[in-house]
């Protein structure tokens, strides 16, 4: 399983992480998504899904600025 990270500077509230929750956990392949909160960062355990995936997924969410986490 791959771990990705990524930073969505734009979340702000439990609805935030709600909204990203739902957009991402909905694609094919991915085990679990956990969203910190304090720090921003939102973590894909997934099947190898492309990171341009995930991040189309989070900016459907309405989270326009996400930029990977190395």
């Amino acid at each position: 399983m791959a771990t990705e990270k990524f930073l969505v500077p734009g979340i702000s509230c439990q609805h935030c992480v709600n909204a990203v929750n739902k957009e991402v956990s909905a694609l094919s392949g991915v085990q679990k998504v956990e969203v910190d909160l304090p720090s921003k960062v939102v973590t894909v355990y997934s099947d190898q899904v492309d990171s341009a995936v995930i991040i189309a997924a989070i900016q459907e969410a309405g989270y326009d600025e996400v930029s990977p986490v190395a």
